[in-house]
């Protein structure tokens, strides 16, 4: 899709995940913004725009960050249509938020139909030493979960665990997420290189 503006390329994203998993830190980072200690819940839907130069084209990246908790699934459902991408994160030190992670890709393909390039994000690996290991999920978890949702959707994806708090792989997850939206937008259906 196209800016009717200035003629540059649109890809929209959706930032999906239990509430408390650090998307909107996530987004924060992405964009420059200082890390906030404690949690402020997302009411509803938060939109940040970024206008970058990605491989030599100007680029108009939306994200859409979605509220993570069950009483705004019908305000969600309008946000993923037109997403060429998703970013869906669960906590490496909560073991609920990566169980509830094929829940929010049933939620996505209920309101998408097919899904799009998928980014899956353990985040706050600056905290997984500091829990009993009853609650940490573990990176081997996290690839194996990738590679299930891979092979029975038949979908790209990719896997990166992250800190919105230092900032590690912050951009690396925001920037493979934009390079699989845009190869997909440029590719025939079914000739996406992984």
């Amino acid at each position: 899709m196209k800016d009717q503006d200035d003629g540059s390329r649109i890809l929209k994203a959706v930032l999906i995940g239990d509430g408390r998993v650090g998307k909107t830190s996530m987004r924060r980072n992405y964009l420059g913004d200082d890390f906030i200690e404690g949690h402020i819940a997302t009411i509803g839907v938060d939109l940040a725009t970024k206008r970058i130069l990605f491989e030599k084209e100007i680029v108009k990246f939306i994200i859409w960050d979605l509220a993570g908790q069950p009483t705004f699934e019908k305000v969600r459902g309008h946000y993923y249509r037109g997403c060429n991408g998703i970013i869906l994160v669960y906590s490496v030190i909560d073991r609920d938020s990566f169980q509830n992670a094929s829940k929010w890709l049933v939620e996505a393909y209920r309101n998408m139909g097919v899904l799009p390039p998928t980014v899956i994000v353990g985040n706050k690996i600056d905290l997984r030493d500091a829990v009993p290991s009853s609650q940490r999920v573990t990176t081997e978890e996290g690839q194996k979960f990738k590679e299930y949702f891979e092979a029975k959707l038949n979908i790209p994806a990719y896997f990166i665990e992250t800190s919105a708090k230092t900032g590690e792989n912050i951009q690396t997850t925001f920037t493979e997420l934009l390079r699989m939206m845009k190869q997909a937008d440029t590719e025939e259906p079914g000739h996406f290189v992984r």
